[in-house]
């Protein structure tokens, strides 16, 4: 749901900033009651947001339909706009802010990646499920001396006498979504009640320090089956979290005392859950199984994937990869939505003139482009985007990689298999013989995938692949110390394209501000960008989880092998010459890319300076 956006015409009154104890006490004491529907629309039309006549219809449409939801819910699934300009829809979002203003009490857009899980846990079996629905109630913070309940009825305060003395701590309270507390109260204690209900009958490991060899075995020690049905719901509900909250990536992080659950979103790491080690084995047990991966051996890394449907009904894949650690098996799901390949060039943060250079690239009969960059840097999702685009009907497009990540119809795809000897050059042996097209290659790892990907590109193929190197100069540099001679490289290299990712400012709360004038022009030198007058800046808002940032968008340097350029490919490399002759060629280096999205207020000079190097080293 959309957050409040700022209008000159205030559609409520603002939520009081003291502490949550506060509030109430500071108004007129009101009889406790549960919000009636009549009760919120009398009074949003007495405060100017809705007409009189809406009201009337609304509360008269809505008597016909016996409905049980809160009278937030209600009034906000009826799309009712506010009376003065510009005529808001009135969100559900927009009406608890209301509510909360009404109220007198602080309103909390509840965010779980923001809340200490673990100390709400702890509340967890004092405050029943069946005592917190009953009340619209859901601890969102706690420390030794007071905790912090979200409610949807400010005026039904009953129960706050009897948990200040049951939890013998002071009782503060916000206001909250009523869908995202019912939500969250099925979540927490849906979630509580798996972890409770997995670790009855478990054996719990010794206390004390433990060998590498004893920690090894911590899963089996337990009495806990990967099939349980807590075990079950606990990875269903990880899953589920994980994709509702955008995640890339979910790291399952055994320790000694509590393992540890991070999500990882634009980028960033944030820890979202803790499991006792007994649980997080089995869970983990529970993730190779979908994987159809070894689930006896825990001594070597192993890799798998899953395949599934969003409750939405939307496909997504996971990539699995475990490895030994002193506490047990490590284990990293990477989430591929496969709506990425779908996207335009544009939309991955592609100027005009960077689309049509990479397409004047990779729409060539024959040779070798090259993506490089470090890993996370958005390689695999701008190679699944070409391909894509370039596999038509008339196009046999094939690939070879370790391991496939996303699965795509219109490819022919083929995983490494190093058990059986299938590497990447048995693997481009094999393609060659299926009358490609287009090869994909994962990654040139060594020179005899380099020198297969060469004879393909030679034989009259077009060839994308990876590197990992620095930037885009640097990839010819690398395919010469792998042992590539220089004049195969002048005969078949097309273009190398450098790419990093930066957050993008959130679009539902970024304001503006300006830039130093030294910082842009060490950023652009020795070009001569204009400084823009503004540039964007991060807020923060719920929408955003307070970060400030939404999402990402790639930088990218893109070098288009000229005849120019390929005479200085030589077998003792002169990389600023290289350089220097590619910016006279037209390439933009990742600064200047990374210049041009400050100045389109897609992004901050901070965050492009978390993935570039430092101004002072170029």
């Amino acid at each position: 749901m959309s957050a409040p956006t700022n209008t000159t015409v205030p559609i409520f009154r603002p939520a009081s900033k003291a502490d949550p104890q506060s509030g109430p006490s500071s108004r007129p004491r009101v009889t406790p009651h549960r919000l009636s529907l009549k009760e919120v629309l009398s009074e949003l039309v007495s405060d100017g947001l809705i007409a009189k006549a809406d009201a009337e219809q609304a509360s008269l449409s809505i008597r016909m339909e016996s409905n049980e939801l809160h009278p937030l819910v209600v009034i906000a699934n009826k799309h009712l706009r506010q009376v003065q300009p510009p005529h808001q829809v009135l969100s559900l979002e927009l009406l608890t802010e209301w509510l909360a203003g009404k109220a007198g009490l602080p309103y909390l857009r509840i965010d779980p990646l923001k809340l200490d899980i673990a100390a709400v846990e702890r509340l967890l079996p004092f405050v029943s499920y069946d005592y917190a629905t009953r009340y619209q109630i859901l601890p969102v913070e706690a420390d030794t001396n007071r905790v912090i309940f979200a409610t949807t009825e400010p005026y039904l305060t009953e129960w706050q006498d009897t948990l200040r003395q049951t939890l013998r701590k002071e009782i503060g309270r916000v206001i909250a979504n009523p869908l995202d507390i019912n939500r969250y109260q099925m979540e927490f204690y849906g979630v509580s009640r798996s972890v409770r209900g997995a670790m009855q009958g478990a054996v719990e490991p010794t206390s004390g320090a433990l060998n590498f060899e004893q920690l090894l075995e911590l899963g089996r020690r337990g009495e806990l089956s990967a099939d349980e049905r807590p075990i079950v719901q606990i990875v269903d509900w990880l899953l589920q979290y994980a994709f509702a909250q955008r995640a890339s990536d979910i790291h399952l992080e055994p320790r000694r005392e509590q393992g540890q659950i991070r999500f990882r979103i634009d980028g960033v790491l944030n820890t979202i859950y803790q499991l006792p080690p007994v649980v997080m084995s089995a869970v983990t047990s529970r993730i190779k199984i979908l994987g159809r991966m070894d689930v006896a051996e825990k001594r070597r890394p192993q890799d798998g994937r899953i395949k599934t449907r969003t409750p939405a009904g939307q496909e997504i894949e996971l990539r699995l990869s475990t490895m030994p650690t002193a506490f047990g098996e490590k284990c990293v799901l990477r989430i591929f939505d496969p709506g990425t390949a779908t996207k335009g060039f544009g939309e991955l943060g592609f100027t005009p003139t960077e689309e049509t250079m990479w397409r004047k690239m990779i729409t060539q009969p024959h040779g070798i482009v090259l993506v490089t960059g470090p890993t996370g840097s958005g390689k695999t999702t701008t190679l699944y985007t070409t391909l894509k685009k370039l596999a038509v009907s008339e196009v046999n497009v094939c690939t070879i990689e370790d391991p496939i990540e996303m699965i795509v119809p219109e490819l022919n795809q083929m995983q490494v298999q190093p058990a059986i000897d299938l590497n990447f050059a048995q693997g481009i042996r094999t393609l060659l013989r299926q009358d490609p097209d287009i090869i994909m290659i994962g990654e040139i790892r060594d020179l005899e995938a380099a020198q297969m990907a060469v004879q393909a590109a030679l034989t009259g193929h077009l060839v994308l692949s990876t590197l990992h190197t620095n930037d885009a100069v640097s990839a010819i540099t690398r395919l010469l110390d792998l042992g590539m001679p220089y004049y195969l490289i002048q005969n078949v290299l097309i273009g190398v394209m450098a790419q990093r990712l930066v957050r993008t400012l959130c679009p539902h709360c970024k304001t503006t501000t300006e830039i130093d004038d030294g910082l842009w022009k060490a950023l652009v030198r020795p070009w001569s960008l204009p400084k823009p007058a503004v540039v964007g800046a991060p807020r923060g808002c719920p929408e955003c989880r307070k970060t400030g940032y939404l999402g990402r968008v790639g930088l990218y340097e893109l070098l288009m092998a000229t005849p120019e350029l390929r005479r200085l490919f030589r077998a003792e490399i002169d990389e600023d010459a290289v350089r220097r002759s590619a910016f006279e060629q037209g390439m933009r280096p990742l600064r200047i890319s990374a210049a041009s999205q400050i100045a389109a207020g897609l992004t901050t000079f901070e965050e492009v300076m978390q993935v570039l190097p430092p101004l002072d080293e170029r």
